[in-house]
């Protein structure tokens, strides 16, 4: 990673605590990043269920692809379909295998769907026009186009990886979560406080053997706990859109977590808040912020919304002081069973899984930047413990690149423009919040 050429001075924020302290009252002044960068807050904005070629097929210099084979071995025509698609393409890790087919890449045409199924295909794309503002922030900033769903499966495992760089059962396990959730409604599932009889299904990372059924509460170490081990510490938020258990809500999964006393102010809803936090000058050092479900991109479930939900998330860090030194990740948790062309490398029975969009925003990554190097989520834990000097969570991080071709910190700190978008911060603020849960 390019590092900046002068010592820069570091400025304390408030005095320690501990994972059972209060969080530590947040400051405008922050200590810079023990790295030397200029980044001190970086927030990662969690979407849902896109592949590359599905969400972005026009954009220039990424390698997609408009065309792919069946299991026929017939070459089908990529077509355009809504983003606010009536029907959720299957996507468990069982699905993950059988469009995978051992690296053959043709078994898109044999995965099922729920919703309105007619006409549904694998084989679609998201018309740019209804996306734009992605479009714009992957043009303005930098687009990974081999960034890799860590994990070959749905939402729950996807978010436990983007936490913890893994989804084992307990720490240091062979045994990882393969899937969400299955025996009760999903409104009760997926965390601690899930109903008693709630399980989860794992298998060998090793072999892919079946492995027990479990409750879907974890005791492994997080980005969260390195985050708070530091004194004095950092700080972090996870913006989630209702409280209680949830396929996206990492942090409700994991026992220490959600059994800290002050749980509840790190853990924030609904997922506007990110913008009245911001607003307000208290953005922590790492932010998580996962969606509403019809701001979430999700087939069958959103709106329409998304785009401008994320860009109005970029556009208050852009007006506000936080420009010059936060780094913004834009990542979709999973494939969602959209057709994706890029063969993905296994490491073993549950990663990698197919790629995912990725764009990154800062003042110092260049414009139109198009990465063609390999990151998966561990990349982006990997930039977060680097940049603030923390160490490895060991787990997929250590062998996950930094995302550094993204970042030139010798550059001079770019100019904020607004991403345009049809909708603005004031829209989400004044919504009535959803309280529904998002299915996968």
């Amino acid at each position: 990673m390019k590092r900046l050429a002068l010592l820069l001075a570091l400025v304390s924020c408030s005095g320690p605590t501990g994972l059972s302290g209060s969080p530590a009252p947040h400051t405008s002044l922050h200590r810079l990043s023990s790295s030397g960068s200029p980044i001190q807050h970086v927030i990662i904005i969690v979407q849902e269920n896109r592949s590359v070629d599905n969400l972005f097929q026009f954009l220039p210099g990424a390698n997609t692809q408009s065309w792919g084979y069946n299991s026929k071995g017939e070459k089908i025509k990529l077509r355009a379909v809504s983003i606010t698609a009536p029907y959720d393409l299957n996507h468990q890790h069982g699905d993950f295998l059988t469009d995978y087919a051992m690296g053959a890449m043709d078994g898109w045409n044999l995965v099922g769907c729920a919703g309105k199924c007619v006409h549904a295909t694998s084989f679609g794309y998201v018309p740019q026009g209804q996306v734009h503002p992605y479009y714009t922030m992957a043009e303005q900033y930098a687009f990974a186009d081999d960034m890799f769903q860590t994990n070959e499966g749905p939402t729950f495992p996807a978010h436990q990886y983007l936490i913890s760089g893994t989804s084992t059962i307990s720490q240091g396990s062979e045994y990882v979560v393969e899937n969400n959730p299955g025996n009760l409604s999903l409104s009760k599932n997926g965390g601690c406080d899930s109903a008693p009889s709630s399980t989860v299904e794992s298998i060998n990372i090793n072999t892919g053997a079946a492995g027990p059924s479990v409750y879907p509460c974890f005791e492994r170490k997080t980005l969260m706990d390195l985050i708070m081990a530091e004194s004095p510490p950092y700080t972090w938020r996870y913006f989630q859109q209702i409280s209680g258990p949830g396929l996206k809500h990492g942090p409700d999964a994991i026992q220490q977590l959600y059994e800290n006393p002050n749980y509840d102010e790190y853990v924030k809803w609904p997922s506007s808040k990110v913008l009245t936090t911001i607003k307000s000058g208290q953005l922590p050092t790492v932010a998580w912020v996962t969606p509403a479900k019809a701001d979430s991109d999700h087939p069958e479930d959103n709106n329409g919304t998304g785009p401008a939900w994320v860009a109005s998330i970029v556009n208050a860090v852009g007006e506000s002081s936080y420009w010059d030194n936060t780094a913004i990740f834009v990542v979709w948790d999973d494939w969602g069973g959209w057709f994706d062309h890029v063969t993905p490398q296994i490491y073993n029975a549950n990663e990698l899984g197919f790629r995912v969009p990725l764009i990154v925003i800062s003042a110092y990554t260049p414009q139109g930047y198009v990465s063609h190097k390999q990151h998966e989520f561990g990349s982006i834990l990997k930039y977060v413990e680097e940049n603030f000097g923390l160490p490895s969570l060991g787990t997929t991080d250590q062998r996950a690149d930094n995302l550094s071709d993204c970042f030139d910190y010798l550059m001079t700190p770019r100019q904020f423009v607004p991403i345009a978008s049809s909708k603005n911060a004031s829209y989400f603020l004044h919504l009535k919040p959803d309280t529904s849960p998002l299915p996968d």
